[in-house]
């Protein structure tokens, strides 16, 4: 087995801390409420730090905003 070139480490390490992420903002949400509305409330100052074309603060917090959704409908079990 050969090691994934950067752009696979990336993309894993990506998909692993957002899995984290997400399960530690539903189980912090679940024992003290209210922190899916304080990081729901800082969004507007969330942007992308492109400097090209790239740049896109809308699309950056949307994404912010469907991770919230999703920690609130999933909750803790």
């Amino acid at each position: 087995m050969t090691s994934p070139d950067t752009a696979t480490h990336a993309r894993q390490r990506e998909i692993a801390t957002e899995h984290l992420l997400f399960k530690l903002m539903e189980y912090i949400e679940s024992r003290h409420s209210g922190l899916l509305d304080f990081m729901e409330g800082s969004l507007d100052h969330l942007g992308d730090p492109a400097t090209d074309d790239t740049k896109d603060d809308h699309a950056v917090r949307q994404i912010a905003q469907r991770m919230i959704d999703g920690a609130r409908k999933q909750g803790v079990d």
